[in-house]
């Protein structure tokens, strides 16, 4: 993930985070861990860094404690800030650019599989039909993605395709946050990216 992406104020590096699940004995990515605690944004849930710890504990029966537990609720904050923000810096965190792109594609599909957990555990107990049919057909579409074969060739067209899904899902995910975000939405006078 390049800070760039996230105008320059990303504080999180994939591999450093990546070295902190290791150090703790985790075998989930950063990938993961970002996809389900945007899930549970996305999904409307509060932003409170002990929900982040305790969604993970029960979407993902991952523990963290010390240093890497601190970390993941800045990144719930720093994901949250993402989502709300009007220049929409929001960005899935994955691999840089010069891993294998099929380390990519394994890390994208992780990511989405998560997602949906974790939108799942921050709607379990509300009424899912008041979902707008567009924010439907998107989680739809990142259970497809979840279930894509990852990418085994390494030419143009499979980048130009990653590239694709990356942007598609970024945008894609911002419309569901919104949705979900509809009494915020409403006080700030912002709508959806359509």
């Amino acid at each position: 993930m390049n800070d760039d992406q996230w105008g320059g104020q990303h504080p999180f590096c994939f591999d450093e985070l990546a070295n902190h699940l290791l150090e703790q004995g985790l075998q989930s990515s950063p990938s993961e861990i970002h996809g389900c605690i945007t899930g549970l944004l996305a999904s409307g849930a509060a932003v409170e860094g002990e929900l982040a710890l305790a969604a993970l504990a029960d979407a993902l029966d991952l523990v963290v404690h010390g240093e890497l537990a601190e970390e993941i609720m800045r990144l719930y904050a720093v994901t949250d800030t993402a989502l709300l923000a009007d220049d929409f810096h929001f960005y899935p965190l994955l691999p840089d650019d010069d891993m294998a792109l099929y380390d990519r594609s394994v890390a994208l599909a992780g990511w989405c599989q998560c997602f949906l957990v974790g939108f799942a555990q921050g709607t379990a107990g509300s009424n899912e039909s008041n979902m707008t049919g567009d924010s439907s057909e998107v989680l739809k579409d990142i259970l497809a993605f979840a279930e894509l074969e990852e990418e085994q060739a390494e030419d143009e067209d499979a980048e130009a395709g990653y590239a694709e899904i990356v942007e598609y899902l970024r945008v894609a995910v911002l419309n569901v946050y919104m949705d979900n975000q509809s009494d915020k939405s409403t006080a700030d006078g912002r709508g959806a990216l359509h």
